[in-house]
């Protein structure tokens, strides 16, 4: 049998697989990428993609392409029985430096990072191969796989990124239980195209006769999903004619011009995996946790796995830390993603009420919730998604007790920023892809040991000194720092963060989490402490 080696093997080439092949490419490790299908399906699954997540695909320049076809800055509202919108989430806020609600198709987004792919030239996505078998030691994985072709060949890696979805056959040769609930309802999807609805958002009709969801999508294309209700044949619902008599009750004549595109009723789980790491195995995506679609997180999870993980792997393969860094994947990633299946729930519980009276309870008390500022700003800013939070793993925490206004562990703002040389761009493209120690109005290479300087080094930290807008001298003289990068804090967002935390110096990860607040005085001993937990 032809044997192959390679440095990382991802098994499965959808958007999270792919994405983690453009990491491995931004930091030159040597991949293969095996997707059984033969191409895109062409028709949306995700449909949802929020600020976080395409934050993770600016870390490899695939954002600013994906957008261009992505409809921005789109509400949510839900709907009573009567058709009166109860409650609306319209997010205006974007501290990450992207809007908070974005709709897309996941077809045209694969395209766009499989275009892009050929740009890494130590990446490969063989499309149409099969992992038949998997099995690893102390020194790599080995799988048997099935090319195109239908000949057998053994692929060896360092390590094995699993993105193959729900059915993960990576997660069964592992071993690994996928714990949780399924759904009794099941709802039936219905994708259109030649769309001329006036509805510019994503409506949620909690009608206790028939809950369903409205989509709009980009270029005249909607999304529709009925629950199916006790007692109804999923086959006879799934015919097309049912199909358009239930539309027709919401849009009237119409349903004639829509073109379907797709029919398929879901069963929604709520589950995730016993582990997410197995040795030089690790799970990303549906195939390490499963979430109903309510909250619209689920790839959105799968990127950020995408973003905690693939550094770590890449930092490993070169050597720059130490292999038990892996284990702090699944530290750091399991809560937030349980908490966000949590999310879907209790929004699924909420839109799926069919007994009458409690429909009307739950209708009540969003209008009262309206009632009250503070309340309506939490629904309509989308602020009762929990943030993704670090207490354990590679971040560090000053205070031995962690107190709620702590933001260690924290993504970090990603605001405008002038560079010295006049041009105004997102944060991120300074901070650049590994480690990046920020100091506001200070200079943060200036208190640091020799020792600890070259430590750094290694891992090409960026210091980076922010400045006050229009701080040097005069114009096209900004403040310069030695031996630090000098950029301009355009809107003052960076001086209010800082105010907020009384601190000056900001460590920040090639993912963005912040791994530690500190002042000058204390910044050689913190990244020292850091350097212990990477080595």
């Amino acid at each position: 049998m032809k044997r192959e080696t390679t440095q990382v093997v991802i098994v499965g080439g959808g958007p999270n697989g792919v994405t983690a092949a453009h990491y491995m490419g931004l930091y030159g490790i040597q991949c293969v990428v095996l997707e059984l299908a033969e191409g895109i399906l062409p028709y949306p699954r995700a449909v949802g993609m929020d600020d976080e997540a395409l934050r993770v695909l600016q870390g490899v320049d695939i954002a600013e392409r994906a957008v261009r076809d992505m409809i921005c800055d789109v509400p949510l509202r839900y709907y009573n029985a009567r058709g009166v919108c109860f409650a609306e989430v319209k997010p205006s806020v974007a501290q990450y430096g992207w809007p908070m609600r974005n709709i897309f198709m996941q077809q045209l987004l694969e395209e766009t990072l499989r275009e892009a792919l050929p740009r890494h030239p130590g990446v490969q996505l063989r499309q149409g191969h099969e992992m038949l078998e998997l099995r690893q030691d102390d020194a790599g994985v080995t799988l048997q796989v099935r090319g195109s072709d239908g000949e057998l060949y053994e692929l060896q890696a360092d390590y094995l990124i699993g993105a193959d979805g729900g059915r993960s056959s990576v997660r069964k040769q592992l071993g690994i239980e996928l714990q949780g609930l399924t759904h009794p309802r099941k709802w039936v999807v219905i994708d259109t195209r030649n769309d001329s609805l006036d509805a510019p958002f994503t409506a949620l009709h909690a009608d206790p006769q028939r809950p369903f969801v409205c989509i709009y999508l980009p270029y005249q294309q909607r999304r529709w999903e009925f629950m199916l209700l006790e007692g109804e044949n999923e086959e006879a619902m799934c015919e097309e004619g049912n199909i358009r008599r239930l539309i027709r009750g919401h849009i009237g004549d119409a349903v004639d011009a829509l073109e379907i595109v797709r029919i398929r009723a879901y069963t929604h789980n709520s589950r995730v995996a016993q582990r997410f790491v197995e040795g030089r195995a690790v799970l990303v995506g549906d195939a390490a946790h499963i979430s109903p679609p309510w909250a619209g997180q689920g790839l959105n999870s799968g990127l950020r796995d995408v973003a905690n993980v693939c550094w770590k792997i890449a930092a490993i393969l070169q050597g720059k830390a130490a292999p038990r860094i892996l284990q702090s994947y699944d530290q750091e990633r399991r809560g937030h993603a349980t908490d966000l299946i949590a999310l879907a729930d209790n929004m699924g519980a909420v839109l799926g009420l069919t007994n009458p009276l409690m429909a009307g309870v739950r209708d009540w008390l969003f209008q009262a919730v309206n009632s009250v500022d503070n309340l309506r700003s939490h629904l309509l800013e989308f602020k009762f998604k929990p943030k993704a939070t670090i207490t354990r793993g590679l971040v560090f925490h000053e205070r031995a007790e962690l107190r709620e206004d702590d933001l260690v562990g924290q993504l970090f703002i990603q605001p405008e920023v002038e560079t010295a040389d006049g041009q105004r761009t997102r944060l991120d493209e300074v901070l650049g892809h590994s480690y990046a120690v920020l100091g506001y109005r200070v200079n943060p290479v200036e208190t640091l040991s020799a020792e600890r300087r070259a430590y750094w080094a290694k891992w090409d930290t960026r210091f980076i000194q922010v400045n006050r807008s229009r701080s040097g001298p005069a114009r096209n003289q900004p403040l310069q720092a030695e031996g630090a990068i000098s950029v301009e804090d355009v809107y003052n967002r960076l001086g209010n963060w800082f105010g907020g935390v009384r601190d000056s110096i900001v460590v920040i990860r090639p993912d963005r989490f912040i791994a530690a607040i500190t002042t000058p005085e204390r910044l050689d001993a913190v990244l020292g402490k850091l350097q212990e937990q990477l080595s």
